[in-house]
């Protein structure tokens, strides 16, 4: 039971978290593994070599029909139908005002079928979206019962996961944001390269049965490479030193997808789509506000919630923040006015009470040698 009085729901794989020791925490709605040996070490495994992670409370959607393209294009921000078989599109979806229901992948797995991945905490609420705006000439499934979805990130992944594949699998005809089926531990699945970290990954989409065994299976492959087993906690630094956003924190329904960095996946002229009317006119105008990354000057870790100065006075708050284990450094994200978005710009954060220097630099904080 969560402190809400709520019964969490649990992974395929929650028994093998409890085998190598994770702590797990509640995570939108489910009892997930936010560590097992630590987040640094855990954080650097990602970095150097590879780590494996449990993503089964994604939830799965799958569109099909002939209608199932413009469905989601009417729906998305993003050129859904423009997409190739075999590839995949990451997406804002928006309400009529432009907030943010969710961010999303679609992956399109054929001609006239699509499949969506969002968020766990928004599988309800993105479900209920969807299908009020569901045609009559497209099925639309919730598969998110019924898959599993594990993660190997980093950069042996790809040599792991090929020595569990008959002949190797040729990966590298897996391009990044594509797609294919494979036979891994000698089960069928979704292989996608693609992933949170900003190193190179898979994310494999398999049947929820078969995902204790593949976990296994991918874990003793990569025992000798420095492949670990790898919780939330890890999942936020990577993502953080990427200035990922994560939904919750970084974007809402309060937030739109121009001021939060995200007007590449807004296709103006792709046609219509919700938001598309208030979207526009906030690119006409220019947003108020922008989403940056922040550097402490001073000592102290921006935490979610944390509020940001600009010029002394309240600007906005830090939405998310993290000592970065590859960087050495304090860095956050949040929103600021525009008049202090620039990289360079001198602002603020309150932590604990006291003022501490910071500045808005470039993004990614972290990119590869």
């Amino acid at each position: 039971m969560s402190e809400a009085g709520e019964t969490l729901l649990r992974t395929p794989l929650y028994d093998s978290h409890v085998r190598l020791g994770a702590k797990v925490v509640p995570f939108a709605g489910y009892e997930m593994p936010v560590q097992y040996t630590g987040v640094i070490e855990e954080h650097n495994a990602v970095r150097g070599a590879a780590g494996l992670f449990d993503i089964s409370h994604m939830g799965e959607f799958e569109a099909e029909g002939p209608g199932a393209g413009d469905f989601l294009d009417g729906l998305l921000t993003n050129n859904v139908k423009k997409l190739e078989v075999g590839k995949v599109l990451y997406s804002a979806m928006c309400r009529e005002g432009g907030g943010i229901v969710d961010d999303l992948t679609v992956y399109r797995l054929g001609a006239e079928r699509f499949m969506a991945v969002v968020n766990a905490a928004n599988i309800e609420k993105d479900w209920e979206w969807m299908a009020a705006h569901k045609g009559a000439d497209c099925e639309f499934r919730n598969l998110s019962d019924e898959m599993a979805l594990i993660a190997p990130q980093g950069p042996a992944a790809a040599e792991i996961l090929a020595g569990l594949i008959p002949g190797g699998g040729d990966l590298e005809a897996i391009a990044y944001y594509a797609v294919a089926e494979r036979e891994v531990a000698g089960r069928n699945m979704l292989v996608s390269r693609t992933g949170y970290t900003g190193e190179d990954g898979f994310e494999l989409y398999l049947a929820a049965e078969d995902a204790p065994d593949v976990w296994e299976a991918l874990l003793t492959a990569g025992a000798g490479r420095g492949m670990l087993p790898c919780g939330l906690g890890a999942r936020d630094t990577l993502r953080t030193e990427m200035k990922y956003a994560l939904y919750g924190n970084d974007i809402d329904e309060t937030t739109n997808p121009l001021e939060a960095g995200l007007g590449w996946v807004v296709k103006f002229k792709a046609g219509d789509f919700v938001g598309r009317g208030n979207l526009l006119r906030i690119k006409e105008g220019g947003p108020s506000r922008k989403l940056v990354g922040i550097e402490m000057l001073d000592r102290g870790i921006p935490r979610h919630g944390a509020p940001i100065l600009a010029d002394g006075e309240p600007a906005g708050a830090v939405t998310s923040g993290t000592m970065g284990p590859s960087l050495g450094k304090a860095i956050g994200i949040g929103y600021v006015p525009i008049s202090h978005a620039g990289v360079g710009s001198e602002i603020e954060v309150d932590i604990r009470g006291k003022r501490r220097a910071a500045k808005v630099v470039k993004t990614p904080f972290y990119r590869k040698r």
